[in-house]
């Protein structure tokens, strides 16, 4: 692996300033020989991270470093897997991401980093744990712990779930390969943490993408549960018990195609939400006979339905990202039964002009989003923006001889660009307003003056 903090034509005092139009997607074209260049006065912190094989999803695992963390150099745990050129050679990997520290170059204050205590001079640092996995990893999703704690106890394992394309769901325990990065001379069991928890057989030979942990720990009254759904069209649910765990024979079975995503509800426990190449957001309590959903938004987009993330903060709303390019947000109190017709949703935006790959909520800013798509933008947007009375609602951008290029919707906060084929963003819980991005080369690791 390598690490290649991005580093500019700034850091020599007299090269000069790059100049050309801001690059718009969907407006201009790039050239054989042109390449994007960011812009470091509106990052804060941008990172780039090179791996050997691409991880096309991973997780944010919490750390015991504590919550709200703005100080930099800053750390950053996480968990994927890869997507190797042959089965026997994939891993899942636990990395370590130290030495993240402010980049952000402004002419009008660069002489002043000398004085500034978290400018670092060097570049950022990845190290890693891997366990062999024989499939590549489509998914992969961490148990998530309550907000404020570190590292479950020792007692207690901390588990990842892995979606094969194999067509096995993996549970492994990750603690020790955590332990092993952030604890000095701590001795690993490398045999042990090499065999995984558990396997979910159920799915057959069907692969799938969507899982989802509930929001609950071995110690609370409510068990934790996990979630997968396959290509044929099949949910399950597995339960952690005390003498393990344990998959439901019976799937979830009210799509009609392939199940994209899963997501918990985060205020009820029995209930999630899922959604589909057949086009529909669907609701359901894992209390109901008969495995059927109890709501759903049957045509929700003009094609299949990528990703789907439930609001923390205000639950009844849950945003949705197409095939065909689309976000939308829904008012889950509009939704009126299992088969109803759709409701509209209270906003609706088609800046991406590629599939929608990822969408996530920010973990505190109930308005707040990020977005990837396969037109190589991560886009984070704020819903309380909103127009003045004499506009539109939409932005006019215009070229540098005042032609209208596009126009861009208000709430758009920023587009981060450089990567190739984006798969997941997520935001890091721990940090406020750090964004993780992976895509097919490598790893983005960053934070705007927008968020």
């Amino acid at each position: 692996m390598e690490v290649d903090g991005i580093q500019r034509a700034v850091e020599d005092e007299e090269a000069p300033e790059p100049e050309g139009d801001v690059y718009i997607p969907g407006v201009h074209k790039l050239e054989n020989d042109e390449v994007l260049e960011a812009d470091q006065s509106v990052y804060e912190m941008l990172h780039q991270m090179n791996v050997t094989w691409p991880c096309l999803s991973f997780d944010v695992l919490r750390d015991s470093l504590g919550d709200e963390r703005r100080k930099y150099p800053a750390t950053a745990y996480i968990v994927s897997g890869t997507q190797a050129d042959h089965s026997s050679k994939n891993e899942v990997l636990v990395m370590k991401m130290s030495q993240l520290h402010r980049t952000q170059k402004d002419g009008a204050d660069s002489d002043s980093d000398d004085d500034d205590e978290d400018a670092v001079d060097e570049n950022a640092v990845l190290e890693y744990r891997s366990i062999p996995h024989f499939g590549g990893v489509n998914r992969v999703r961490a148990r998530p712990l309550a907000p404020g704690a570190g590292l479950p106890p020792p007692s207690e394992p901390y588990h990842v779930a892995t979606w094969a394309d194999t067509g096995k769901v993996h549970i492994w325990d990750v603690r020790p390969l955590v332990e092993s990065l952030s604890t000095p001379g701590y001795s690993m069991d490398k045999k042990r943490t090499q065999q995984a928890v558990y396997t979910i057989t159920a799915h057959g030979r069907a692969e799938g993408f969507a899982m989802d942990w509930s929001h609950s720990s071995p110690s609370s009254s409510s068990p934790v549960r996990l979630l997968t759904g396959d290509i044929a069209s099949k949910i399950y649910l597995t339960t952690l018990g005390t003498a393990g765990f344990n998959t439901a024979n019976q799937p979830f079975a009210s799509h009609t195609s392939s199940v994209e995503d899963i997501q918990w509800s985060p205020s009820e426990q029995t209930v999630f939400a899922s959604c589909s190449a057949d086009r529909s957001v669907r609701i359901w309590d894992v209390r109901v006979k008969g495995r059927k959903n109890v709501l759903g938004i049957m045509k929700s987009h003009e094609s299949d339905v990528n990703v789907i993330t439930w609001n923390k903060g205000t639950t009844y709303l849950l945003a949705s990202g197409g095939d065909e390019g689309g976000i939308k947000i829904w008012d889950l109190r509009n939704l009126k039964g299992a088969s109803t017709p759709a409701p509209s949703p209270v906003a609706s935006f088609s800046w991406h002009t590629a599939p929608i790959t990822s969408i996530e909520w920010h973990p505190t800013e109930d308005s707040v989003f990020a977005a990837s798509g396969a037109d190589d933008q991560v886009t984070l947007w704020d819903l309380s923006v909103e127009q003045d009375e004499d506009e539109s609602g939409t932005k006019e951008m215009l070229n540098a001889s005042g032609e209208k290029l596009k126009n861009v919707p208000p709430q758009l906060l920023f587009v981060h660009q450089g990567q190739k084929d984006i798969k997941e963003v997520h935001w890091h819980p721990q940090i406020p307003g750090c964004v993780v991005s992976t895509a097919s080369d490598g790893f983005n690791v960053f934070k705007t003056i927008s968020v």
